[in-house]
């Protein structure tokens, strides 16, 4: 199969066939659960970060357009073949995508963050992506936030029954019609914080519901 079908035209049609597919298996099974909304009591007019486990992104963007009824924002997603998928399927939702990791092209993804966000977008980011440690926080969440002196909230969810993938992440499938307690956090700060101190803060809150 190789000889007559090579790699990069098996990705590319991967490219092409996957991200619809991902994106009505995941719309299947956010319409067949229960769902319960824990917000916060204000949402920042003006941008503000969103950050979520890389476990828990499959079902985060409904959470962010509980926020957002018209949502403008930029989702960090890899430069690798699954971030492609990731970031074709999020446009189903409307959202825009930078592309990179803090491991790889960390200066373009923080330069083209800024820019977004001076055009008035949110910034989403995985803390710990795209390849971890699970539960991780790279700086690249405290460098976005405290340069734009911007907000954050994170996200998380859990659901009653789900299916826990073998991967590094943990990844997380609610199954269906289990009952999912969504959670976004008050929005914080961690202008003036350590580095360290910035990222234990975050991970707590991303925790704290769960």
């Amino acid at each position: 199969m190789g000889k007559w079908f090579p790699k990069e035209k098996q990705r590319e049609l991967l490219g092409v066939i996957l991200p619809p597919l991902v994106y009505a298996f995941i719309s299947l099974i956010y319409l067949s659960v229960r769902k319960r909304y824990h917000l916060p009591s204000k949402v920042p007019q003006e941008p503000f970060m969103v950050a979520f486990w890389h476990g828990k992104i499959m079902l985060s963007p409904y959470l962010y357009r509980k926020l957002r009824k018209h949502p403008k924002i930029g989702v960090i997603i890899s430069d690798h073949f699954d971030g492609k998928i990731i970031a074709d399927t999020m446009r189903y939702y409307c959202f825009d995508t930078i592309r990179g990791s803090s491991s790889k092209g960390g200066v373009k993804v923080l330069k083209e963050s800024f820019r977004m966000v001076n055009e008035g977008y949110d910034i989403a980011i995985t803390p710990d992506g795209p390849r971890g440690p699970y539960q991780s926080v790279a700086d690249g969440i405290v460098a976005i936030s405290q340069k734009k002196r911007m907000n954050i909230i994170t996200f998380n969810y859990k659901a009653s029954r789900y299916w826990e993938m073998k991967s590094w992440d943990r990844f997380m499938i609610p199954k269906p019609f289990s009952t999912v307690d969504f959670y976004a956090s008050e929005p914080f700060s961690v202008e003036g914080l350590e580095m360290q101190e910035a990222k234990a803060r975050i991970k707590e809150r991303l925790n704290a519901n769960l």
